[in-house]
């Protein structure tokens, strides 16, 4: 049991009375990783693929068609020159998320529903090696993110990973942080509920042997933190160092910029 204090403040109840906490669970893109060039590079590629897609398989088209679905892509990933917005389907959506969001681009430009998956399908399957472990542009952990992880550690505090993210996208960028020690559980896209339900939540601390009451969450996206709200964690806390453009997080919940800002301290177990 720990209590975590931010920027010296307590997080309590209140009463003023700490949280007692034994788990931390964390999104990871944007959180856990500073992902956006992967995921850049990522969206950039969909982009390019499903305009050539377009325009190869019905050359009737005119290019501006092309022109007209990439911005539709543009707009739907959070997609600009430089950056991805945080609250975009590329930052925040799981794969098959983006895969619909792609095919609707491509229904309102012209082509019917099943065509539309089956080219997003098609542009996807040209685009994985982008992602993951075969990306050129691996996540690196954020700032600080070691020495809160040792912190925790040392304090006996679970930690958990909730993201929309594969497993297998998980595991990787762990694993190239020598962080996979540090986490006790997984909750991925691969399995049901997923994120933003809070069932989610309740799933992977069942899975902890953990009570949701007795969990922190941080994340960088409001889907996020109104999940865990409405799961019942006490402490939840906004994450906002992990891209350019700052993510738009509701100002009711707890923000910090670095992980110095969150420090622990080891408290008795409950009896």
């Amino acid at each position: 049991m720990a209590k975590l204090f931010l920027r010296g403040q307590p997080l309590a109840d209140a009463t003023g009375t700490p949280f007692p906490i034994e788990a931390v669970l964390f999104d990871k893109d944007g959180t856990l990783c500073i992902s956006e060039p992967m995921l850049h590079a990522l969206a950039e590629a969909r982009v390019f693929h499903a305009r050539q897609l377009l325009l190869l398989r019905h050359p009737e088209l005119p290019a501006s068609q092309g022109d007209e679905l990439g911005q539709l892509l543009k707009r739907a990933y959070g997609l600009s020159n430089s950056a991805i917005h945080p609250a975009g389907s590329t930052a925040v959506g799981s794969r098959s998320q983006n895969l619909i969001s792609t095919a609707t681009a491509l229904a309102q430009v012209g082509l019917g529903w099943p065509e539309a998956l089956e080219l997003s399908e098609s542009v996807f399957a040209a685009t994985d090696g982008l992602h993951g472990q075969g990306s050129k542009h691996r996540p690196i952990a954020t700032d600080g993110l070691h020495d809160l992880m040792n912190a925790l550690q040392e304090s006996r505090v679970v930690c958990a990973v909730i993201s929309n993210d594969d497993e297998a996208g998980i595991e990787s960028f762990l694993a190239s942080q020598n962080l996979r020690s540090k986490f006790q559980a997984l909750w991925s896209a691969d399995q049901n509920p997923r994120k933003p339900d809070p069932a989610a939540v309740h799933a992977l601390c069942a899975q902890l042997g953990i009570q949701a009451k007795r969990c922190a969450l941080i994340g960088d996206a409001n889907s996020d933190l109104r999940m865990a709200q409405q799961a019942g964690v006490p402490v939840v806390l906004g994450y906002g160092a992990g891209w350019s453009i700052a993510p738009p997080l509701d100002t009711s919940f707890a923000c910090l910029q670095h992980w110095r800002e969150l420090q622990v301290e080891a408290g008795q177990p409950i009896s």
